[in-house]
């Protein structure tokens, strides 16, 4: 077992240090190959370094380089987003599959910081419009960026506000979709440098017990849904229970909860009758 686990180690590394190598000469992993007895330029050599260095001090491979892929797409990041996870790419399955079937089809990102979730929905269902919302100016600069990157801007209001602030009197949606800050606070500091010292603490942090953002979210969900509509919310592996008893607890029916590929509770959604 140790083995297999100093080979996936092994296999990481190599991976950084590819996509890093791929970045700093400006090549594809094919050509790289292919030009491996040719001298490298200096300058390039002068970039891998910092970049390794970067690495070796425990930044994210995803951060050295700027961007990160997420459900096939790739997203740019800045300091005020988190790095896309594999895991959420749930969240847009889900969506999606609510979405499928309705007229005029409309979508809410909550907390949508690089916007890897509303724009990864619109590039699969392209007659569904949405609306996403960041409290972080720079989650909205990166989330409308990403959304011109990927073709969808005529698709996507991008606003600024906490949660609900920024909507309109008499906007409503078929589904509502969230992927908030959900750590513990004092559990902040034992999360992997990765995590703690490199994503903003902002979109990390869900206050005392970690569900201050689903209050918020759940509590006023129903004003802004369509009947016949749903919320989706991201969750901690542990988080299952007290979240599904607040959408219970808001009137939501139907509410239930979807494990990951992993076998751990991920998503929590309810229905709006």
């Amino acid at each position: 077992m140790r083995d297999l686990f100093r080979r996936a180690g092994i296999e990481a590394a190599e991976l950084d240090a590819r996509l890093l190598a791929e970045r700093a000469f400006g090549l594809q992993r094919i050509e790289l190959i292919n030009r491996e007895r040719v001298e490298a330029e200096a300058d390039a050599l002068t970039a891998l370094q910092a970049m390794a260095e970067r690495r070796l001090r425990g930044e994210p491979v995803s951060r050295i380089l700027g961007e990160r892929d997420f459900f096939g797409l790739s997203f740019s990041l800045n300091e005020d987003t988190l790095v896309p996870r594999p895991e959420t790419e749930l969240l847009v399955v889900k969506t999606l599959a609510l979405l499928e079937g309705r007229h005029h089809k409309r979508l809410l990102d909550l907390g949508t910081g690089t916007g890897c979730i509303a724009i990864s929905v619109l590039t699969e269902s392209p007659s569904a419009t949405a609306i996403a919302v960041d409290v972080s100016a720079r989650a909205v600069e990166a989330a409308g960026a990403n959304a011109k990157r990927h073709g969808v801007s005529r698709r996507l209001d991008i606003r600024k506000g906490s949660w609900f602030d920024p909507l309109d009197t008499g906007e409503q949606f078929d589904v509502i979709v969230s992927n908030p800050p959900y750590i513990v606070a004092k559990v902040i500091e034992t999360l992997a440098p990765e995590v703690k010292d490199h994503d903003p603490r902002a979109a990390l942090d869900g206050g005392k017990d970690g569900l201050d953002a689903y209050r918020a979210i759940v509590g006023e969900a129903r004003h802004w849904l369509k009947p016949d509509g749903w919320v989706v919310v991201e969750i901690g592996y542990d988080q299952a229970a007290p979240v599904r008893s607040l959408f219970i607890k808001a009137g939501f029916e139907d509410v239930m909860i979807e494990k990951d590929l992993a076998g751990l509770d991920r998503l929590v959604f309810g229905h709006h009758s």
